[in-house]
């Protein structure tokens, strides 16, 4: 399935409220506002802002701020997507301790459920008809009933707060809880086509037991974690050096509970060539997610745990978070194993409106594998929805699912764009192209801030 996502960038303004020495030091606050519009064939259009406020005091801890505020506030035309973020960080709120909060709020009418399990739940293989972006995502008109096959509606509203402490001079303690309240249900679609809800790969599952009765219509869950950091960065937004290494446990003490184990290492390697931009890095990523007691919930099974907030939205495997090249959260299993490498090169540096830029660009490839499936036994004993033979014009088969591909390798390559300010406030372009058979997402283009890792 092929899927056009057009980002363009109208605006980066910024603006330093105090004055600064010639060197490159920042004082007291400085701002990062990205207006944006997106045409995407999940989403449609999409118009809002996000940014960061960042306040360094008398410039002595910069390039790290004393603290930083992220926002987003954004709304899609034709998905109708709604997202709402904020979000606080700071390692000097609370002496010895790094403080990271947020809220968040999305609204989901016409969100898209691929399935479980990856490559097991395809969605090619049928005819070109049926795989079309206009029929699987928006419905065709040569077809009777309309059908958005793997259409849904959600909205989630989550609350966390996480706490490091310092053990020795780079290995923390670190601490969290998170609430979450999700309503799931059949799409809520307000505009003149009207899909049949019966047909849905939602239903479906829903039918067989795959989503079970009480997690279909969504829940709340509270989850605590706890584990250790290590990290050796000198800079935090886009290290030269360094390490930054987690490992914690996260589990769920409300109705369905689980219990999590997670691990990240991620290393960047300066490479000494002696540009005067700066030398290129070698980042890369290893990471495991594991479900090792309970089950995960329907509605909770997107969730990627994480210790400190990059992103607004920290889910799925694929799009932006994890393995780039995907469509969001088109991987969704009680474990996974990942990684990602990419070389960070600087092309050139500058001052602008009083503020520091550099330019870089990111070559980079992206692999995982599931290491646990998610509800394999019920999906293998039903392998077919006979409901879509009774789609009139449809001519393709009806089986949906297949286990001996649960295993199969998913990987992707791809190169970035960047454009940091103050080291900090970096504005990021990735284009990628996922290599699997039954998972490609055409050209995919990523947008938002920070580098991936």
């Amino acid at each position: 399935m092929k899927k056009l996502t057009i980002i363009t960038l109208l605006l980066a303004l910024s603006l330093s409220v105090f004055a600064q020495e010639e060197k490159e030091m920042k004082k007291g606050w400085s701002f990062g506002v990205l207006p944006t519009a997106t045409l995407s064939a999940d989403n449609g259009f999409q118009a809002g802002a996000f940014g960061d406020v960042y306040y360094y005091g008398d410039g002595s801890t910069y390039p790290d701020p004393l603290h930083k505020i992220s926002w987003e506030g954004s709304y899609f035309t034709k998905s109708h997507r709604m997202r709402l973020y904020l979000a606080y960080d700071s390692k000097y709120l609370i002496p010895g301790m790094r403080v990271n909060a947020s809220v968040t709020y999305m609204n989901d009418p016409l969100y898209s459920f691929w399935g479980f399990n990856g490559p097991a739940s395809w969605d090619s293989g049928v005819s070109e008809s049926f795989t079309s972006v206009n029929y699987a995502l928006w419905g065709n008109r040569d077809l009777n009933p309309n059908i958005n096959y793997y259409g849904m509606s959600r909205q989630m509203l989550r609350i966390l707060a996480n706490f490091q402490g310092r053990i020795t001079d780079n290995l923390n303690w670190a601490a969290g809880v998170n609430f979450w309240n999700w309503e799931l249900g059949a799409m809520k679609d307000n505009s003149e086509v009207k899909y049949d809800n019966d047909i849905t790969l939602y239903e479906y599952y829903k039918n067989i037991g795959a989503i079970k009765a009480d997690e279909a219509a969504g829940g709340k869950a509270l989850e605590f974690n706890a584990g250790l950091v290590f990290d050796t960065r000198d800079i935090e937004a886009a290290p030269n050096k360094g390490i930054w290494a987690e490992a914690y446990l996260n589990g769920n003490v409300l109705d369905h509970k689980y219990l999590k184990a997670c691990a990240y290492f991620r290393n960047y390697i300066r490479i000494p060539l002696g540009f005067k931009v700066g030398d290129p890095v070698f980042a890369y990523r290893l990471a495991w997610q594991h479900t090792i007691a309970g089950e995960t919930p329907f509605y909770m099974i997107q969730n990627n745990p994480l210790l400190v907030q990059r992103n607004m939205i920290s889910e799925g495997f694929g799009s932006s978070n994890t393995i780039r090249g995907l469509r969001e959260n088109r991987i969704l299993a009680e474990g996974m194993a990942w990684a990602n490498t990419e070389l960070r090169i600087k092309i050139v540096s500058f001052k602008f409106l009083n503020q520091y830029f550099y330019l870089a660009t990111n070559p980079f490839f992206d692999a995982g594998i599931i290491t646990k499936p998610y509800r394999n036994d019920v999906l293998t004993t039903v392998l077919n929805d006979a409901k879509l033979a009774t789609i009139d014009g449809y001519d393709g088969p009806t089986q949906i699912y297949d286990p001996s591909k649960v295993k199969d390798l998913i990987y992707s390559a791809g190169i970035g764009l960047k454009l940091a300010m103050n080291q900090n406030f970096i504005i990021s372009a990735d284009f990628a192209k996922c290599l699997t058979p039954g998972l490609d997402a055409g050209l995919w283009l990523g947008i938002g801030i920070n580098y991936q890792f």
